[in-house]
């Protein structure tokens, strides 16, 4: 199965399920391929055929956006060395999710939770600590007894109860016919990012730095927005004061300026921030859909984050080009 095909497929169970979606992200670089949206949930999505193609760098930024997004990640694959991803199993890449198309069918269009991960050593589940001695009592079965029917040590079953250790699928298929209960706890696909789960990375601090875009960035910063930079996103950094998230982009005018103003004006729609484009010199063109344009004239006279925010709403969808 080719990328495009996963690309196609996982935006039409996506619009099945109720989401928004927006435009494919085919500008390069790109850290992510779609975002999508539905009622208060918020995903970016990454798509890749094998998700072994996921590098530490690419991870980070992917988290660095979600966490300021207040948003999920998933990674959608179909091979992970030379094996096909397992069905209903999620596997982790630097902290971010990854899943095949029938897991992500079976999730938000069958509601069928996912209850099994992969590890280095196999496939596990996780273990419903209390649930477990609650019904190891209940049957006045000790822990030695419950460790012999099992296989396993009685420590063994001392942390599944009190540390929620995983276990394999056969000790806990054994466990839940032992006490006649179901164990397997579902497990999150959809966590929240925040800039907790930031790692820094070696890599991402040796880019170059472009003094135009950082002058322009710091401008923004001065005037009270937090300001984090993105290297493989169709813009430059986000910006985020206490009300508001602001997709930013830095450059001249030309044409690649305003592909990427018009797919920051599509992903701003289904993301609900604002989008704006930092403009070096003159432009005539005041926005491209949603996303406004600000020169640096403009830039440089303000002081409060007010004065951005009213210039974007007074330039947003007007003079569109």
């Amino acid at each position: 199965m080719h990328k495009d095909s996963i690309i196609d497929q996982t935006i039409n169970i996506l619009l099945s399920a109720g989401f928004s979606v927006s435009n494919k992200c085919n500008i390069r670089p790109r850290s992510f391929d779609i975002i999508a949206r539905k009622n208060n949930l918020l995903v970016l999505l990454k798509i890749l055929f094998n998700i072994d193609g996921l590098n530490e760098e690419t991870a980070n930024e992917m988290i660095k956006i979600a966490s300021y997004l207040n948003s999920s990640i998933l990674v959608i694959g179909s091979k992970t060395r030379n094996q096909e991803l397992e069905d209903d199993v999620i596997y982790m890449r630097y902290n971010i999710i990854s899943i095949n198309l029938k897991t992500l069918y079976d999730y938000f269009i069958e509601n069928i939770p996912v209850l099994v991960s992969a590890s280095p050593g196999g496939l596990y589940v996780s273990i419903d600590g209390i649930l477990l001695k609650k019904a190891r009592i209940n049957v006045n079965m000790s822990l030695g007894s419950l460790a012999s029917i099992v296989g396993v040590t009685r420590r063994t079953i001392s942390k599944y109860e009190e540390e929620g250790m995983n276990a394999s699928i056969d000790i806990v298929l054994a466990l839940e016919e032992a006490l006649n209960i179901e164990l397997a706890k579902p497990l999150n696909l959809l966590k929240i990012y925040t800039t907790k789960d930031i790692t820094p990375s070696f890599s991402s601090l040796k880019k170059d730095i472009n003094v135009l875009e950082e002058i322009m960035l710091k401008q923004i910063s001065s005037i009270g927005f937090d300001v984090k930079k993105a290297h493989f996103a169709p813009f430059k950094a986000i910006s985020k004061d206490k009300k508001f998230v602001i997709l930013t982009g830095v450059s001249t005018v030309n044409k690649t300026t305003i592909k990427k103003a018009e797919l920051m004006s599509n992903i701003s729609e289904i993301a609900k921030t604002e989008s704006i484009y930092l403009i070096s010199g003159y432009s005539k063109i005041k926005s491209v859909n949603k996303t406004v344009f600000i020169e640096k004239k403009d830039l440089e006279k303000m002081r409060e984050p007010e004065e951005l925010i009213d210039l974007i709403e007074k330039r947003k969808n007007t003079n569109k080009i």
